[in-house]
């Protein structure tokens, strides 16, 4: 993999049916219009999907944001990235009242 940084798809997890024994291939790019899994958009970067086998028959939380240290399962890394983006979109929103818009 490069240096590259992974593009943040949703700051929730994706919640999906797996079968046990069952190969996927999750997206780490972040570029996939399949999240959680990989639909090739990868190509011409330095990322690859990663080839995951389900151990058990059920439903699974998946990494979307690409931040999990426990790939491809969501560790809620999610959490402070998500904090981020309503405390932004709360002082934008503060800002625009302010000005009127």
């Amino acid at each position: 993999m490069s240096d590259e940084r992974p593009s943040v798809t949703h700051l929730r997890p994706a919640y999906v049916d797996v079968e046990a024994g069952r190969t996927y291939h999750w997206c780490r790019c972040g570029k996939s219009r399949k999240q959680p899994w990989c639909d090739g958009s990868h190509e011409g970067t330095g990322f690859t999907p990663m080839r995951w086998c389900a151990p058990q028959t059920r439903k699974v939380f998946l990494c979307t944001c690409k931040v999990t240290e426990n790939p491809p399962l969501c560790d809620g890394a999610h959490k402070p990235l998500a904090r981020l983006v309503d405390e932004a979109c709360a002082r934008i929103l503060e800002a625009r009242d302010k000005n009127g818009c």
